[in-house]
């Protein structure tokens, strides 16, 4: 995949079919974006993703909301479906001035060979967020290309939509989550070296420092499982302060892999989180906190024999 960030000068040479939007969180609404500029590669015709970087209710609305996906995952996740190009468009005062018509002609159709255009039906690009599908479809014979708005996905009759999610992540409703997203919440990252605290335990972990922008579930103890070397593992993960062994206020996500002993400090890897099991605790000594641990560890391997996730 080819990832075009930070710049307004370029032009993709080969036909494209461009998919437009945030895509925070990649879910069951964007996956039929993805769906209809991917099948386009039957034609011989490339799949390209246009997102705005910032996205655009932090650029207008100073809005720090935290992300479902972050721009790393976004990279990683569009990689790998097959996309061929990532557009992180640059939002700033200029390129957020652009005329709707000279964003369709000079950015879509002469910038990225657009012979295609997918979006949802909440599409708004241009100055002052006028341009819409209407706008989309007057040029569309003009300047060569053909328009597919994708209506909303809804899940018991509530649109699915990333503020939807959001609302359900922070509530640590993770079941919920998996059924809009259609895959389960993930975190993906490099592991980083812990305190070894897991190790003298008998529960070795693996240990992420989440990115800032990263909208984490309430702190706890969660049924997840593990991707790595293109291998997949149960594990049951902490996030939290880990307030019996620290007094720092340092955000961290460990990872217990059940059956795994091997070194792998300074990999990416993806954890999926299932299943929340119980809130972040403090415990008054080293002891209390084992024997939690011991039975977090039991109660983790019965849920994954009586269910299946690969």
């Amino acid at each position: 995949m080819k990832i075009i960030s930070n710049t307004l000068d370029f032009i993709i040479d080969e036909k494209t079919a461009v998919a437009i939007g945030k895509f925070d969180g990649l879910h069951r609404g964007h996956q039929k974006l993805l769906k209809a500029i991917l099948d386009e590669k039957e034609n011989k015709i490339a799949s390209a993703i246009f997102t705005f970087d910032p996205p655009a209710s932090t650029f207008f609305g100073g809005a720090d909301l935290k992300e479902l996906t972050t721009k790393l995952e976004k990279r990683q996740m569009f990689e790998a479906l097959g996309i061929d190009y990532l557009i992180e468009f640059p939002l700033n005062k200029e390129t957020a001035a652009i005329e709707p018509e000279a964003f369709i002609k000079e950015i879509l159709v002469k910038k990225m060979n657009a012979v295609k255009i997918v979006a949802g039906s909440d599409l708004s690009y241009g100055k002052g967020g006028v341009g819409d599908s209407k706008l989309l479809n007057r040029y569309a014979k003009e300047l060569g290309y053909e328009v597919s708005i994708i209506d909303k996905v809804c899940y018991k009759k509530r649109e699915i939509s990333s503020s939807y999610i959001r609302e359900e992540v922070s509530n640590g409703n993770m079941e919920l989550v998996t059924n809009l997203l259609g895959s389960p919440y993930i975190i993906y990252g490099k592991v980083v070296t812990g305190n070894q605290l897991g190790r003298k335990l008998n529960m070795p972990t693996v240990n992420m420092d989440p990115e800032s922008d990263k909208l984490l579930p309430p702190n706890g103890v969660y049924y997840s499982i593990v991707s790595w070397n293109q291998q997949k593992y149960n594990a049951i993960t902490n996030i939290g302060y880990k307030p019996t062994v620290s007094n720092t206020m340092t955000l961290g996500v460990e990872t217990h892999l059940y059956d795994f002993n091997e070194d792998i400090y300074g990999e990416h890897i993806k954890v999926e989180l299932l299943y929340f099991k119980r809130p972040e605790l403090k415990f008054n000594s080293i002891e209390e906190l084992k024997k939690q641990l011991d039975e977090d560890l039991k109660l983790g391997r019965e849920f994954f024999e009586s269910h299946i996730f690969f």
